[in-house]
């Protein structure tokens, strides 16, 4: 069976290397790039993938769909940039596409926050559908968080875990966390949800709750406790931006009430 990797970037050169290096299994690998300013394109065609360089951003989930519609594989392999294939993984692939039981898979992912694994707090397993048959479904069309929609969902389930380094350090973290909190904020406006500073709050803080005691972050000690932070913080952020973005769209402004 042919297998195409696909993988949607934009200022990955310090990632795409050594994401591209741990997929060389696949017979094709395609990147779709939406206007880097650094060497992504250049290292990704060094690592012998396919590159499409496209202009207009409108969502991850819509640039994941662009990227699956240019493989050309029966069987399709999404990753993320910041995301490495273990050889255990990588065996696992390819006897569940040459002998296959399910028409897409979930695969666990090992996450890494400023140098540590993190293995409670919500983030292990994390288990996402990556591994799919062609024709099985399409992402949603999120701005973020996008989702693999199975048409007629039969999901198997593999053992050995991606490796996520989503947070390698400090910078990336605040930099993801400005990202995500605005498109979240955008997608949760578009949906029609309505947030107040007193909810935003609030948000905050269920997430470290959440986060920190009823997903046992506790057990990951100062890691832990860092990640429950982060998960406030995102939270917190995403709803206030919300709150700003209907307070714009209504043409109050927060000196109306001084």
């Amino acid at each position: 069976m042919k297998l195409s990797v696909i993988i949607i970037t934009k200022n990955e050169a310090t990632n795409i290397g050594a994401c591209i290096d741990s997929a060389n299994f696949a017979d094709e690998i395609i990147v779709v790039d939406s206007g880097s300013s650094d060497d992504t394109v250049a290292i990704a065609l060094r690592y012998g993938a396919v590159v499409i360089e496209t202009t207009n951003w409108s969502g991850f989930g819509a640039q994941k769909n662009h990227a699956l519609d240019a493989a050309s594989g029966e069987w399709i392999l999404s990753i993320d940039a910041d995301e490495r294939i273990s050889p255990a993984l990588r065996n696992e692939i390819l006897t569940a596409i040459n002998q296959p039981s399910h028409n897409a898979y979930n695969i666990p992912r090992l996450s890494n926050f400023c140098g540590h694994f993190v293995h409670h707090s919500g983030w292990f397993p994390d288990y996402v559908v990556r591994l799919f048959q062609r024709g099985a479904g399409l992402f949603s069309d999120d701005l973020v968080h996008e989702k693999m929609i199975i048409a007629s969902p039969n999901l198997g389930c593999l053992r050995n875990h991606l490796i996520h380094y989503s947070y390698p350090d400090d910078d990336t973290y605040l930099r993801k966390l400005q990202q995500y909190s605005s498109l979240g904020a955008q997608q949760a406006y578009l949906a029609g949800k309505r947030c107040g500073l007193t909810a935003a709050i609030l948000h905050g803080i269920a997430a470290f709750i959440r986060s920190f005691l009823f997903k046992r972050g506790f057990l990951d000690g100062r890691v832990g406790l860092m990640v429950a932070i982060s998960s406030a913080e995102s939270s917190y952020h995403k709803y206030l931006k919300l709150m700003l973005i209907a307070d714009s769209k209504s043409g109050y402004s927060i000196s109306d009430k001084r």
